[in-house]
């Protein structure tokens, strides 16, 4: 099994991204913790509504997985590294 196919098993549910889904532009941190992503359309949203936005197929390039009850956004494995969400730079939220 490669690396890509690994990662992928990983995830919950990869969602079918509508032709209109935005796309994570950056990182929203606090404390160096992810609490929201930056879109493509500029607007901010935290991390449950990301994910809801996700399984809607509002976001593009994106999986679900979990880590005990907690739900978040992986990246999606395409090959490419400078697209993975760790790699985004990071924002914080017009006050």
């Amino acid at each position: 099994m490669d690396g890509n196919n690994l990662v992928k098993n990983t995830l919950d549910q990869i969602p079918q991204a509508s032709p209109d889904a935005k796309q994570i532009v950056g990182l929203v941190k606090e404390n160096g913790r992810v609490t929201g992503y930056k879109l493509s359309d500029e607007t901010y949203v935290n991390k449950a509504d990301a994910v809801q936005m996700a399984k809607q197929g509002q976001i593009s390039g994106v999986g679900i997985a979990h880590r005990g009850e907690n739900e978040y956004l992986k990246s999606i494995p395409n090959g490419s590294e400078t697209d993975n969400l760790s790699n985004l730079p990071s924002f914080s939220p017009e006050q």
